[in-house]
């Protein structure tokens, strides 16, 4: 008997509009527990705002969500409590070392002063900084930063992680890495959502969605996607599909 997956993220008809411009038209889509879920597009798709809507920082113009089993239009708090997120731009304070960053987010994910001491020396110890503890974060280098910022964005055993171009700028090998580290943290039972415009960290993902203009235009398993469009990689299921955009940057 085939156990039914837990939804941790629904949406239905989700829509965001600035003014006339239709950012986000009515997205529906389920991602499930422990799953490595692939939100793709091309600059201006809109997988941005509507990351935005499911984080809780941008109020739906129609539609409706639920993330962790909490409503995105009455429960924003519940849900920012139940998530991590990780952004390219900004994770990390930089004048702060690496432990005052632990130490501070650990305070914003609500953990008490003894948790955040162990967990601490327990994620200090895993990432191999114990001689960089006491440095600042403006010190290290990018995929180390990278890495730090995941660690710490899933410190609080989040149900959902959201990683926005999180491998932006650093190195195959630390790419590589870092999605080891996605596989471990889904294996755990988190739900990562990803945007990601490297092509081939779709292959990596257990579902992927693409975006263009605003709308879902495929969703399913990257083998499953690269069979329906003939494709040999996810790169050129991309391009089919992203050719007709109308929108760009």
């Amino acid at each position: 008997m085939l156990l039914e997956k837990e939804i941790v993220i629904k949406t239905d008809k989700l829509t965001k509009r600035f003014g006339d411009f239709t950012a986000v038209s009515e997205i529906s889509f389920e991602v499930y527990k422990g799953e490595i879920f692939g939100f793709l597009g091309a600059n201006g798709a809109g997988k941005t705002t509507a990351m935005k809507m499911l984080i809780g920082i941008s109020i739906p113009t129609s539609g409706n969500a639920t993330i962790a089993g909490f409503d995105i239009y009455i429960q924003t708090e519940q849900i920012k409590k139940s998530i991590g997120y990780m952004s390219q731009k900004f994770s990390l304070y930089e004048d702060l070392t690496i432990k005052e960053n632990i130490q501070l987010f650990g305070g914003i994910y609500g953990l008490s002063d003894k948790e955040i001491k162990s967990k601490s020396e327990e994620l200090i110890n895993k990432l191999g900084l114990n001689n960089e503890a006491d440095k600042l974060v403006a010190s290290l280098p990018l995929g180390w930063k990278q890495k730090l910022a995941f660690s710490i964005a899933i410190f609080h055993q989040p149900k959902i992680v959201f990683l926005d171009e999180p491998t932006g700028g650093v190195d195959p090998i630390t790419r590589r890495q870092f999605w080891d580290m996605i596989y471990e943290a889904a294996h755990n039972g988190i739900t990562v959502f990803v945007t990601t415009h490297y092509m081939d960290e779709a292959e990596y993902c257990d579902r992927v969605s693409i975006m263009v203009d605003g709308v879902i235009q495929a969703l399913d398993s990257p083998a499953n996607l690269k069979s329906k469009y003939n494709a040999e990689s996810m790169d050129e299921v991309f391009l089919m599909l992203a050719r007709g955009a109308k929108r760009g940057e």
